[in-house]
């Protein structure tokens, strides 16, 4: 079994997929608790269902350890017509943690958005 990490970003304000969201993907390290510095795995933007066409990452590029997708949330809303006067969100990056204790699972971590609050779960 291939493992892959993948998300999703849904608008609860405007109830539509976020489109061209700019998230990156950081790995901070092993589960050992060791120091290492945090290395960027990849910069991406959501298509017009609010997902990537392909995995985050998938396969042997995932690795047991500590994940952290970063979601610019500000950049989005600052565009949304939809919302005029809630334009300025309370977030403008939302940072989502997560740890992959077995690589060859689906990790797939959604965010749900909206100007004031922000809701994520570990999907399928």
């Amino acid at each position: 079994m291939r493992g892959r990490i993948t998300t999703h970003v849904l608008d609860l304000a405007g109830g539509k997929p976020v489109i061209g969201i700019s998230i990156e993907l950081w790995y901070l390290g092993e589960i050992t608790g060791a120091e290492q510095a945090p290395r960027l795995m990849g910069a991406y933007k959501t298509n017009n269902d609010g997902r990537m066409d392909q995995p985050l990452l998938e396969g042997d590029e995932v690795q047991p350890g500590v994940y952290e997708l970063i979601f610019a949330a500000g950049e989005y809303f600052g565009r949304m017509e939809h919302l005029s006067a809630l334009s300025d969100s309370l977030f403008d990056f939302i940072p989502i943690r997560f740890r992959i204790r077995d690589a060859s699972e689906h990790y797939h971590v959604p965010l749900l958005v909206a100007p004031g609050g922000y809701s994520t779960y570990r999907g399928s």
